[in-house]
């Protein structure tokens, strides 16, 4: 298994996916509607419609490898409608914050301090 630290990029399928697929039915998915190689040095992320489970797939020097994360009582936060992508290239930062249920998607606004003497 290998720390997503080491992957060169990550890419996110942001509609919905039947959590009943395996390693096949994702890679269709990769290849068809993302358009990117499956043999790149990436891994990819699938999320089902009620987001309480996470698939994450990539191809590992002599097969694919697939991760399950599944929440019991909660759900992932996921990218709004609003985003036009279907694919959505994230950084490592990011989905360790996504995996710890942090909402990646909303950026925080900008704090501003009063000068206090």
């Amino acid at each position: 298994m290998r720390s997503v630290d080491t992957f060169e990029k990550i890419f996110i399928h942001k509609a919905p996916v039947d959590m009943r697929k395996s390693i096949a039915g994702l890679s269709v998915i990769v290849d068809q509607e993302m358009g990117i190689s499956l043999q790149s040095d990436s891994l990819f992320i699938f999320c089902n419609k009620r987001r309480t489970h996470l698939k994450m797939l990539y191809f590992d020097k002599s097969g694919f490898a697939l991760w399950l994360k599944k929440l019991e009582s909660s759900k992932f936060p996921w990218a709004k409608q609003s985003i036009s992508k279907d694919t959505i290239e994230m950084s490592c930062a990011d989905l360790k914050l996504l995996l710890e249920g942090v909402n990646v998607w909303t950026r925080f606004e900008k704090v501003c301090f009063e000068r206090v003497i």
